[in-house]
């Protein structure tokens, strides 16, 4: 079926295999992972997250055949969400989290579907938010994180230059702040304060922004140790391309720093 009428909101496609049966769950934006995709999920299935958390894919359009229905149902997917819109990770957010909210899940946790991720973390994530915390960042560098194979000047852009200025934004010190695996309250992401369902989230403007204004209205923020595994040979895996995907994102730091995504009309109520 397709969806397309909310502002805010990409137009989308969506396969429902199983309803909601968890008060938390995954999202998972891809495009084109292959057998990434394929290798994470056997993972989590591996690991019985589907006990946990629904499972849903936030898909930008893939044409490998790695989204196939029945590979999908097999390793425990509840829902296949594909953008038929504009917009790169930013928007394949937005459809998933106007999708959690609409079904009216607890917290939302995200995480790359490059297989680079510890995803049998999950129930910590889930953990944080019921103790009630709203922002739970991912780290491989806190203690009990594991940084596999992290290419140096990666390291070096993170540690010395995207933490930093993200922890200056937020008024609080986090040290991971690219890393898009994190969880987030349905209360967070459903104050009109925040409203992340905006179409100026089209790239990865949405993590920075998301990282930074839970702590600048009140909301509790925490960081939890995960891992983060790059492997020994090969590409890379990742969408930023090393001169303009990384302009981009000083671009994306510094505008966020300034207020630039910040909603406009907070319905009368003050930050």
């Amino acid at each position: 079926m397709i969806y397309g009428g909310r502002i805010g909101v990409p137009a989308f496609a969506y396969d429902e295999y199983v309803g909601k049966t968890k008060d938390y769950v995954v999202l998972i934006p891809v495009i084109n992972e292959g057998e990434r995709i394929l290798k994470e999920l056997y993972r989590a299935y591996k690991h019985h997250i589907s006990d946990d958390a629904d499972i849903v894919i936030c898909d930008g359009g893939s044409t490998d055949g790695s989204m196939e229905e029945r590979k999908l149902r097999k390793l425990q997917v509840n829902t296949l969400l594909v953008k038929k819109d504009k917009g790169k990770q930013g928007a394949q957010l937005r459809m998933g989290i106007y999708w959690a909210l609409q079904r009216g899940y607890k917290g939302i946790i995200t995480i790359d579907g490059n297989y680079k991720d510890s995803i049998e973390d999950i129930p910590r994530f889930i953990k944080k938010l019921e103790e009630g915390y709203d922002f739970v960042q991912g780290s491989r560098y806190v203690k009990g994180g594991r940084a596999v194979n992290t290419p140096p000047i990666r390291n070096l852009a993170v540690r010395l230059i995207h933490a930093p200025v993200i922890s200056l934004t937020a008024g609080q010190r986090f040290t991971d702040t690219t890393n898009a695996y994190r969880a987030y309250s349905a209360r967070y992401l459903a104050d009109d304060r925040v409203a992340p369902l905006r179409d100026v989230f089209m790239t990865y403007e949405l993590l920075a922004y998301l990282s930074v204004r839970a702590t600048q209205l009140g909301y509790r923020a925490c960081e939890i140790p995960v891992t983060r595994a790059y492997p020994k040979k090969g590409r890379t895996p990742t969408k930023i391309s090393f001169v303009r995907g990384n302009g981009e994102l000083m671009k994306i730091l510094f505008k966020n720093m300034c207020g630039a995504y910040r909603p406009k009309h907070t319905g009368g109520r003050k930050d």
